[in-house]
C-alpha cells in the first residue's frame, strides 16, 4: 500500500510537501519516483530517487524548484515543491521502481506499483 498526502490549493509562487507513505514491501530495497497528471494530459514523469538516496532525477522544468527525499526508517518518500506555477497543476502520484528494470526511471511502464494521487491546484 503506499498513500500520498500534502496536496492543496496554493497560489503561484507557494510551496508544499507531498508524502508518500508505503507499506507491505521491503521500501529501503526500492527506487521510487514522483509522476504527475495534469487535466486532459497523458501522466508524466516528475523525479526519482534511489534506494538509499544516493542520486536524484528530475524533469528539466522542475529541477532546482522540486526536491525530492526519502526517509526509508520512516517507509516514505516526499517531494518539496517550491515556486509553484500554474502549470504545476496536477494529480501527483508515488511509484515504486520494478526489482529488474528494463526501460528508464522516466518510463511509467519501468514501474509496478502506483499510490493513490494528491491533487496539487496552482492558481496564478
Amino acid at each position: 500500500l503506499m498513500q500520498a498526502s500534502g496536496g492543496g490549493s496554493v497560489q503561484a509562487g507557494g510551496s508544499l510537501r507531498l508524502s508518500c507513505a508505503a507499506s507491505g514491501f521491503s521500501f529501503g530495497t526500492k527506487g521510487m519516483g514522483w509522476f504527475r497528471t495534469a487535466p486532459g494530459e497523458e501522466r508524466e514523469f516528475v523525479a526519482f530517487i534511489t534506494w538509499n538516496g544516493g542520486d536524484t532525477f528530475y524533469e528539466p522544468s522542475v529541477k532546482g524548484r522540486f526536491t525530492i527525499s526519502r526517509d526509508n526508517a520512516k517507509n516514505t518518500v516526499y517531494l518539496q515543491l517550491n515556486n509553484l506555477r500554474t502549470e504545476d497543476t496536477a494529480v501527483y502520484s508515488c511509484a515504486r521502481r520494478r526489482t529488474n528494470p528494463h526501460t528508464s526511471i522516466y518510463d511509467q511502464a519501468d514501474y509496478d506499483y502506483w499510490g493513490q494521487g494528491t491533487q496539487v491546484t496552482v492558481s496564478s
